[in-house]
């Protein structure tokens, strides 16, 4: 008999998963991308980075040099799931990318070198990942290298990412014997075999059957610790059903408190489906997540994800194509479609969608239309940059957008023929307007031009962007790196009256401030505001001596002081400004007079104070083989390193050393010659450490 009973209808938005790869730069990535896009059908070939083929590694600075570079946008479907998939460096030069990208992520895919386990770079995109709340699982990579070993990666996740690992897969077969695994969950073998594609499912092979109930007891004890429904199973059956912990896993993994680990070789296509269907049972779809918050007219506001609600879009990528502007945006609330007019909240102006892409890396498909959750590039606005809102125009909101780190190293730029120097502006502006970690300005004693960014490789790359898409012959200074000034002593009530009368109403302004060094200390005990960025301000002012709103003058007047410090111009950090006095006059007081008795005051009182330059320093990790450790330890003794660690690994040695980014330059084609090409190094961002008095003499002026 034909049952009529209708089925319940299927919100699109829970099939649809927002997803990022985020690991160390060679941990296999952008192998990991391919082979979802040849599984779920997005490729017909397998795109391999040696041999320059990828989709996600599209440019050609990627395929040259074999990185990512840029951050690429790609859609599959799996499973009856749409997955919007974003394929992010690994080199910390390019770590904004990232930021911007986990800004629009719903979850995220962590991939691990099952030899080397965590590496530097997996911290910092963990910890970005950890700051924008995005859940993750994780896959350890090439478990058919030798030395792989799934215990000791994660042992490594648990030990330097601080976090409960959750492992479902058991290896089957060691190193090049690699396999298959074993489901925890479900109890079951996949293998696949040499020159297929798919795996083939079976009962768990004998010489594993007590492993595998071993570690699926494990797993079972770990999940009834984090989730309170596996523990009352787990109390009251000592053990947890596959459909108990298939559920645990999932809230775990959504609310952070555990990390599911999978593992596999990408290269050699194994492990991938679960992968997938791990992304598609545990990830959080968009209406999982919390409603976006953003602000209208200073007022917190929430829009929830669902298409019917007013367009909230926030845009986290701006591209330059030859057939023109493409601005990628994550649609939060609502429907943008072909055609309509979008405010850009932020500007305060309007732009008009041309046409909507759905994006498979450098090839497009169009579409009429996009809904809350969808993640597209759109043709036709002209103006919006990195970080901007497009909302209806009668419901319009301002999302807070992706942060940008402080660029830390400079390189004068200038066209070498002079014909050339008004297209290279235009380039560069381009440049900036793409990239927001680069800032472009102007040397005031060379009057120069100024590029600056996260690193040498980076501007080596937006160097040679500039050449190869403007045909731009571009000379490069030597790279300068981004000091700056702290103090070490402070002073005390250092008092300043700023009096002006030059006709009509005059300006009075009588301030007493207290200057010291920043420390980690609870600023609260002076009603201290700021911080995070090196600068607190304070006020112990009592009786109304001045009022609030002059106060207020007197932080933004120091705010202006801190851009120049009195050691060399640089900016000022690490300070804490407290206002312990001050008077006013009834008829010459102003906000205006007070702003410059705060710039005024803080400028005398750090000519006053004891100051220390700084100067940027990165955690380096070297590995080279174990005959060049040697030369290695004393190339990095010369550069002022500080060895903070060496282990032995596989025939070579991995040293850690923090080292001052200006030494850094030209490391790379020296490690290659002490170690015959085989020394590799990365580097991430460690803050900034003073600079020994004898190297300081050489970079102040004089």
């Amino acid at each position: 008999m034909r049952n009529n009973l209708r089925r319940p209808a299927v919100d699109p938005l829970t099939t649809v998963r927002n997803l990022g790869i985020l690991a160390h730069v060679d941990a296999g990535k952008t192998t990991v991308t391919e082979r979802i896009l040849y599984l779920t059908g997005a490729t017909h070939k397998r795109g391999e980075v040696h041999e320059g083929t990828t989709v996600t590694d599209f440019d050609s600075q990627e395929r040259d040099r074999g990185i990512t570079i840029f951050a690429a946008a790609v859609s599959c479907d799996w499973d009856g799931h749409r997955i919007n998939l974003i394929d992010t460096p690994g080199h910390v030069d390019f770590s904004d990318e990232v930021e911007r990208s986990l800004r629009v992520l719903d979850g995220a895919v962590a991939v691990f070198d099952a030899v080397a386990g965590v590496e530097p770079q997996s911290e910092s995109v963990w910890r970005q990942a950890d700051r924008h709340g995005v859940p993750r699982i994780a896959f350890v990579n090439k478990m058919d290298r030798a030395g792989a070993d799934l215990d000791t990666a994660v042992a490594s996740i648990r030990e330097r990412l601080h976090t409960v690992p959750l492992v479902v897969h058991l290896p089957i077969g060691r190193e090049d014997e690699f396999t298959g695994v074993v489901d925890l969950v479900r109890m079951r073998a996949l293998v696949w075999h040499t020159g297929r594609d798919a795996f083939e499912e079976g009962p768990v092979p004998e010489p594993l059957a007590d492993e595998a109930r071993r570690r699926r007891r494990l797993l079972e004890e770990s999940a009834a610790e984090l989730h309170p429904a596996a523990l009352e199973e787990f109390c009251e059956h000592s053990r947890v059903s596959d459909r108990t912990l298939a559920g645990a896993l999932r809230e775990v993994t959504r609310n952070g408190e555990g990390l599911v680990v999978l593992c596999g070789s990408a290269y050699r296509n194994r492990g991938i489906e679960p992968l997938l269907q791990a992304v598609v049972d545990l990830l959080p779809a968009p209406p999982d997540v919390p409603a976006v918050r953003g602000t209208l007219d200073g007022t917190p506001q929430e829009r929830p994800a669902d298409p019917a609600a007013p367009l909230a879009a926030l845009v986290f990528k701006v591209h330059s194509t030859p057939t023109g502007r493409l601005t990628f945006v994550r649609v939060y609330s609502g429907t943008i479609r072909k055609g309509d007019t979008v405010l850009d909240a932020g500007a305060h102006r309007t732009e008009r969608v041309a046409r909507i892409l759905r994006v498979q890396a450098d090839r497009h498909a169009e579409v009429d239309s996009a809904v809350a959750g969808d993640i597209v590039a759109l043709v036709g606005v002209k103006s919006s940059r990195t970080g901007a809102t497009l909302c209806e125009p009668a419901a319009p909101l301002v999302l807070e957008p992706p942060t940008v780190a402080a660029p830390v190293v400079s390189v004068a730029v200038g066209a070498r023929r002079s014909t050339d120097t008004d297209r290279l502006a235009s380039a560069l502006a381009r440049l900036v307007e793409e990239d927001p970690s680069l800032a472009v300005g102007t040397d005031p004693e060379t009057g120069q031009t100024v590029l600056s960014g996260m690193g040498e490789l980076h501007l080596e790359v937006a160097v040679e962007k500039v050449r190869r898409a403007h045909a731009i012959d571009v000379g490069v200074g030597r790279p300068r790196v981004a000091y700056r000034e702290t103090v070490v002593r402070g002073v005390t009530g250092l008092l300043y009256r700023h009096v002006k009368q030059d006709g009509g109403a005059g300006q009075f302004a009588h301030v007493v401030l207290d200057v010291e060094a920043l420390e980690s200390a609870d600023d609260a005990r002076t009603g201290g505001t700021g911080g995070n960025d090196g600068f607190a301000f304070g006020s112990t002012v009592t009786g109304g001596r001045v009022p609030q709103e002059y106060i207020r003058a007197v932080e933004a007047g120091c705010r202006d002081a801190l851009a120049e410090g009195p050691l060399g111009g640089h900016p000022v950090t690490g300070l804490r400004v407290t206002l312990t006095d001050g008077a006013t006059h009834a008829k010459d007081s102003s906000e205006m007079a007070f702003r410059a008795a705060g710039r005024f005051a803080l400028r005398e009182a750090l000519r006053a104070a004891e100051m220390v330059l700084l100067e940027p320093v990165v955690e380096v990790t070297v590995t080279v083989p174990g005959e060049a450790v040697g030369g290695v330890l004393g190339d990095l003794a010369a550069r002022r390193g500080r060895v903070t660690g060496s282990t032995t690994r596989a025939g070579g040695a991995v040293v850690t050393a923090t080292v001052p980014l200006a030494e850094l330059f030209g490391y790379a084609s020296r490690l290659r010659s002490r170690t015959q090409g085989r020394g590799t190094f990365t580097t991430r961002a460690a803050g900034h450490a003073p600079v020994p008095a004898a190297v300081a003499a050489g970079i102040l002026p004089r």
